[in-house]
């Protein structure tokens, strides 16, 4: 299951999670583009369920994508937390080298969402 949420608070929320359907992949990166589209400030909450890799057309695409809009992510987007169960800070160092603002990695929602509040938009 994949969704795209946008609060009140500008807490982009992309969650990623079991059960896995055969249109996920689509719709993540589909998400994805929608997210790089964004010009208003905000903060990125990523949520994945893990046990879920992306075909090798979809790692492309996905690699193509943070090619594609890092200049306007690195922009509009204040923080990023990023909450899936095997997190860890080498996950977070990965993601500090696409990008300049402050990244997390969190097994906990919770603990992802409060450190994005420090960059509250």
């Amino acid at each position: 299951m994949v969704s795209l949420e946008i609060d009140a608070d500008a807490v982009v929320t992309l969650r990623f999670m079991p059960p896995y359907r055969p249109e996920d992949e689509r719709a993540y990166l589909d998400a994805l583009h929608q997210i790089g589209q964004r010009e208003e400030p905000y903060t990125l909450l990523t949520v994945f369920g893990g046990g879920r890799a992306l075909s090798q057309a979809g790692e492309r695409e996905q690699a193509l994508w943070f090619k594609a809009t890092r200049s306007r992510v690195s922009h509009a987007c204040r923080a990023c937390a990023i909450v899936r169960p095997d997190a860890s800070e080498k996950t977070a160092e990965t993601f500090r080298r696409l990008w300049p603002f402050p990244i997390v990695a969190e097994r906990e929602e919770e603990t992802g969402r409060a450190f994005l509040l420090r960059y509250y938009c």
